[in-house]
């Protein structure tokens, strides 16, 4: 169980970093945002414990 709890902390942490990341390039390069997303959004349902 802790295991878990643990997994799920890395992995929202790692979306808040890719989130950071694509707001900044939203903002930065916006013809590129897209490159971290795939990223943001397969962190974001881990953390949700969806996969």
């Amino acid at each position: 169980m802790e295991s878990a709890k643990k997994s799920t902390a890395s992995a929202w942490l790692m979306f808040l970093v890719f989130s950071v990341i694509t707001i900044g390039m939203l903002i930065m390069v916006p013809q590129w945002f897209w490159v971290p997303l795939p990223f943001m959004l397969t962190y974001f349902v881990q953390a949700m414990n969806v996969m």
